[in-house]
């Protein structure tokens, strides 16, 4: 491991905003978010964060809410936490963990909206099931979400999205699926902030549409 992995490694631990094995209250966070945020707002997760740049986003436009950015990556949460830190928001924390193992870490119903953001599109067929709007995790999702809760889902992966629309509109328990290829020339626009990640920036460059949708169970 190269010394600068290792120095930010080093900083994640110490930042008092992140979540992760080192810590000793690592595996007693289920159902104990709102005691570590020291209010009852409502929490909002977003899965493979990446930097973060949607959890720092939304908790600066929304300081009365909760914002935990999830990705297994140190080096990818030592950005997003330092950056919280130094703008003081108070509401974000990282949790360090890979996305299969989020039921150890939220009890039922903790959650009150999820967003997944440009994750890894997993194309070849047998990684199916290792795909965030895949059945079994849209099942982790309904038991975590509370009942009315928004799950929201942005990527540039045109083959993704649409398989995604596909699991979607075979589930009896989705409600009120809005979708679009195109968020930017969408009437969806103003739900996204105008927060663009890196990958987002890098894919739009080359010419990829944001597609973007929403729903509930």
């Amino acid at each position: 491991m190269g010394k600068r992995k290792l120095e930010r490694f080093k900083v994640i631990e110490e930042n008092t905003n992140v979540v992760e094995p080192s810590k000793e209250f690592y595996h007693d966070m289920k159902g104990q978010w709102n005691t570590y945020f020291k209010n009852e707002n409502p929490i909002t997760i977003e899965l493979a964060c990446g930097r973060g740049e949607y959890t720092l986003g939304l908790a600066e436009i929304f300081s009365d809410r909760n914002y935990i950015g999830i990705d297994i990556k140190g080096e990818r949460i030592w950005k997003g936490s330092s950056t919280a830190l130094e703008k003081n928001l108070n509401n974000v924390a990282f949790l360090r963990t890979h996305i299969i193992m989020i039921e150890n870490f939220f009890a039922q119903h903790e959650v009150d909206e999820i967003w997944i953001t440009f994750p890894d599109p997993r194309p070849k067929k047998r990684d199916i099931k290792r795909r965030l709007t895949s059945p079994r995790y849209l099942d982790m999702y309904k038991n975590l979400i509370k009942p009315g809760g928004m799950v929201r889902f942005k990527t540039d992966n045109t083959a993704l999205f649409d398989y995604t629309i596909e699991v979607l509109q075979s589930r009896s328990d989705v409600k009120n699926l809005v979708y679009t290829h195109n968020v930017y020339q969408s009437e969806l626009r103003p739900e996204c902030f105008d927060i663009k990640t890196k990958y987002e920036q890098m894919f739009a460059a080359e010419g990829e549409t944001i597609k973007y949708l929403r729903f509930h169970f």
